[in-house]
């Protein structure tokens, strides 16, 4: 249940990327270290191609959630171990690194992406508990 809640917050986060997300944010402005002005006369169609490379990135991180939501409601329900390697290495590609990089960058939106990634952490820890405690159950060692 954990993993298919991480999996909406990633479709939200995927609209936001697609649908809200300027192309600029003010973080992104302190970490360039040039003002809007400046970076809009050196390269004036910078803005405008950020827009399109935000919208494919929020298009794959929907994408991403909507499999994840799939997963968890399929084969990590069931505690196949291929479902448990592959949302643990999607994990550290996708959220993982997302959350590494923004408290790199000094992101506003560090302690969010944080809270996102630990859902995803926290559903990979359950799926751990919950198949040594079948094995348990089953008279295995776990």
């Amino acid at each position: 249940m954990l993993l298919a809640v991480f999996g909406v917050a990633l479709v939200f986060i995927g609209a936001f990327f697609m649908f809200l997300r300027p192309p600029l944010l003010p973080e992104d402005m302190r970490f360039i270290g040039v003002s809007l002005e400046q970076l809009q006369a050196a390269l004036p169609r910078m803005a405008s191609w950020l827009l399109r490379v935000f919208q494919v990135l929020g298009g794959y991180a929907a994408a991403s959630g909507i499999l994840t939501v799939t997963i968890a409601a399929t084969s990590f329900r069931r505690h196949e171990r291929m479902a448990f390697v592959s949302v643990l290495a999607a994990g550290v590609a996708s959220i993982g690194w997302m959350a590494v990089v923004n408290f790199i960058i000094g992101s506003d939106f560090r302690w969010a992406l944080l809270a996102v990634a630990v859902l995803w952490a926290a559903s990979v820890c359950i799926f751990v508990v919950e198949l040594r405690q079948a094995a348990a159950r089953a008279g295995g060692t776990g």
